[in-house]
């Protein structure tokens, strides 16, 4: 075996290891977003009752509702696109050890 095949070797052991806590680390995120999200929508459904029970005019309560609310939209978003930024890095070291298996086959091959 070869000090270069050892090193590729190496490597991806390494990225296996990456991949394995990219993996454990977006279920956290999934479960971030979900909980985010559950929380938006249950304070935006509590303060359109409470503008409809205060009598405001039935046009204007969505939008003050999501104002009033806003900042856990913006939570919420938040871990919406962190998730998928998590997705998008599992991605590329999925893809990082798919280009080290190929350059492994290829040693193997010579």
């Amino acid at each position: 075996m070869s000090i270069e095949l050892i090193e590729i070797t190496k490597e991806m052991h390494t990225v296996s290891k990456r991949i394995d806590k990219a993996s454990k680390e977006i279920f956290k995120l999934a479960k971030a977003k979900a909980e985010f999200e559950k929380v938006y929508r249950e304070a935006l459904a509590k303060e359109i009752a409470q503008l409809r029970a205060d009598g405001v005019q039935a046009t204007l309560i969505p939008d003050l509702a999501r104002g009033k609310v806003a900042y856990l939209k913006f939570e919420r978003d938040l871990a919406k696109d962190m998730f998928k930024s998590g997705i998008s890095a599992l991605e590329a070291v999925k893809t990082q050890a798919s280009v080290l298996q190929t350059i492994s086959k290829y040693h193997e091959v010579i």
